[in-house]
């Protein structure tokens, strides 16, 4: 159960195997309100996001927690997904029961405006894991909500590691630069996780047995999960695992010390022949142009892995 003066978060996500720790990593942690999941197009097609997003919520035992499915496609573009990463149901690595909870019957957008609105302002976090297709449909819908919006803390984007879908974007940035383009000018304070950052939390085998070893439902599918996901990076990368990038958003939530960055400007190219969907991140402040994002440069791994250990085996 979360703690009396828990942070309150909407997690708005594609999953996707690094999704599904990251939702599992904030069920685990009583400092964290989670109000709902909110489900968009993105690792694989909408159907099976909502399906995993309430597969992940049974597997942690909080067949309580609404889900809502969002938006479909992006806002101006066919939809791109990454079945070549993460399997063909998004989750591949271990056979889970389909989920027996149903969605909630609200459209994520709206649940996004009606819980913005219902709270108090200031007080929710929204956690995109995902394109940001939900987020920017409910801002352009309902622009009251901007401002009540307390921080958005996202995976996206990446500057000095280039991109992972094309030489230059990064893939949640990518599928929907339109919404990238209006959740950064909106003016809510932004946190980016970016590839820059997930590329330095990276899988090891003695990692992934330390999930294994945990005993426990969660962790045994953390391990497999994880057993799948490294393949593709290995075989990319040359390295020696996968980076687990959403972890990334919500481990930041419950310990802002594992990360350091710099607050800068950020544009996102929407028109470019070669860079379209990149994160023009002004690292070295040279464009004059005023700063709208803390955006995470450095991790602390052993940190990270040793709280991403510590609160999955706290559950079932």
């Amino acid at each position: 159960m979360p703690m009396p003066h828990a942070r309150k978060i909407i997690i708005d996500t594609d999953p996707g195997q690094d999704d599904a720790v990251a939702i599992l990593l904030a069920l685990a942690s009583p400092e964290l309100d989670v109000l709902g999941i909110t489900a968009v197009a993105g690792n694989v097609p909408l159907d099976l996001t909502a399906r995993n997003a309430r597969v992940i919520c049974e597997l942690a035992g909080r067949d309580d927690m609404p889900v809502h499915a969002g938006c479909d496609r992006p806002l101006r573009r066919r939809l791109v997904t990454a079945e070549h990463v993460h399997g063909k149901t998004g989750l591949d690595g271990i056979t889970l029961p389909d989920p027996r909870m149903p969605l909630a019957k609200a459209h994520a957008v709206d649940f996004l405006i009606d819980t913005l609105r219902s709270q108090a302002p200031g007080s929710v976090t929204l956690c995109p894991l995902g394109p940001l297709t939900n987020i920017a449909t409910a801002f352009a819908r309902a622009p009251d909500i901007v401002g009540r919006v307390a921080e958005i803390v996202l995976m996206g984007g990446a500057y000095f590691e280039v991109g992972n879908i094309t030489p230059a974007a990064e893939f949640n940035i990518y599928v929907d630069p339109e919404a990238a383009e209006i959740v950064f000018k909106s003016g809510v304070p932004l946190v980016v996780m970016p590839l820059d950052v997930t590329h330095k939390v990276l899988t090891t085998r003695q990692r992934i047995e330390t999930f294994r070893d945990l005993g426990n439902r969660a962790g045994h599918a953390v391990a497999s999960w994880t057993d799948f996901f490294e393949r593709y990076d290995i075989a990319k990368y040359g390295g020696q695992g996968a980076p687990l990038h959403d972890p990334c958003v919500i481990a930041y939530l419950l310990a802002p010390d594992l990360f350091s960055g710099r607050h800068i400007n950020v544009e996102i190219e929407t028109k470019g022949d070669f860079t379209q969907g990149m994160t023009v991140a002004d690292w070295w402040g040279v464009s004059g142009r005023a700063a709208n994002a803390l955006f995470m440069g450095e991790a602390d791994a052993a940190g990270f892995y040793a709280l991403l250990t510590r609160r999955i085996g706290d559950l079932p």
